[in-house]
This record gives structure tokens, sequence and C-alpha cells, in this order.
């Protein structure tokens, strides 16, 4: 199963529920350009970037691998709103190679990087509703003010560059409604 998106929980297509975040869940294209062109104060805040285990559902993507991972994790800010929480995971022997960029990316966004390569080759989408209970709900929601637990939709896509996988998850919050 390592390295494909086979986890049965994602689905191949967002639930009827997704609503007003279809659009943005489905688009193929660069998150981060598709922001920037409806935003004129975007901005990426780390929030974490270093060594730490892979979440439950990112074990099959990284096998024995998943205790030796880079988790970067970031907001996507547009003015003083965030829009997206991004989850990225790579194994940390692709630092050396294939992603030795990741560790130098500061404030830069991820996909600006992916998508300007064109040696890296991006897997189908795959989505989620995220339950109160994910791993990623309360880290995704720390920066939005909201209480409760608001609906999050998020999605996935597996980045490849010389065969090396970097697991990139982006939940979307409600401010990217207003977008």
């Amino acid at each position: 199963m390592k390295g494909r998106l086979r986890d049965g929980s994602w689905r191949r297509r967002p639930g009827a529920g997704a609503g007003r975040y279809h659009a943005w869940l489905i688009d193929r294209g660069s998150l981060t350009d598709r922001i920037c062109a409806r935003c004129d104060a975007f901005r990426v805040e780390v929030v974490f970037q270093g060594l730490r285990r892979a979440t439950r559902d990112e074990h099959p993507f990284f096998g024995a691998r998943a205790r030796q991972t880079l988790v970067r994790e970031v907001y996507l800010w547009c003015g003083d709103v965030p829009v997206v929480f991004a989850h990225s995971v790579a194994h940390r022997s692709d630092l050396r190679r294939a992603w030795r960029s990741l560790t130098g990316l500061g404030s830069r966004p991820l996909g600006a990087a992916l998508f300007a390569d064109p040696r890296v080759r991006r897997q189908a989408l795959r989505f989620r509703e995220l339950s109160a209970h994910d791993e990623l709900t309360a880290r995704a929601l720390a920066r939005t003010g909201k209480t409760g637990r608001p609906a999050l939709w998020a999605r996935r896509s597996l980045f490849t560059l010389d065969s090396s996988p970097i697991l990139v998850t982006e939940v979307f919050l409600p401010g990217i409604l207003a977008l």
C-alpha cells in the first residue's frame, strides 16, 4: 500500500455535504495561486516544522518509516483571516534527496515549489469531511477563533519526486468561503 492513496476514509469525490467548499476541493491547480488571485494580502504562517510521527491514517504511505517523518504545518492567510491549514509529511531520509528544499522553505508556500518543478507528479485527489475527533481538527481550528466544531473539509494528495513521496493534506477553513 506504500505510496498509494487507498485509505478507506478518504473518498474519490467530495460528499454531498461539501456544499460551498466543493469548487475549492476539486480544483487540481495550485491552491496558493488560486488564493492569491482572490487575495491582496496573502501570507504563509509556519506553525510547526520538525520530526514527528505520522498520523494514524498516514502510516500506510510510509510503512515502517512512519516514525521518522518531517511534518510541516502552515496556515495560509488572506489578510487577517486563516483560509487553509496545510499539513505535509515526508520521510526524514528524503530530506537529503528529493525533498531537500523542504527544510529551507520558511514562510514560502510548498505548493509554489511543487507546481514549479515539472518532475513532480501528483496522484489523484482524495476528500474527507473531518470529524471532531480527527487528529488534525484541533490543530486546524487553533487560529480560526471558532468555538465548537464547524464542519471542515479536507483534501489530500500524494506528490512524488524521484520516487520519494510527500503527502499533502489541505484543510479548508470557513474563511475560504469569503474568497
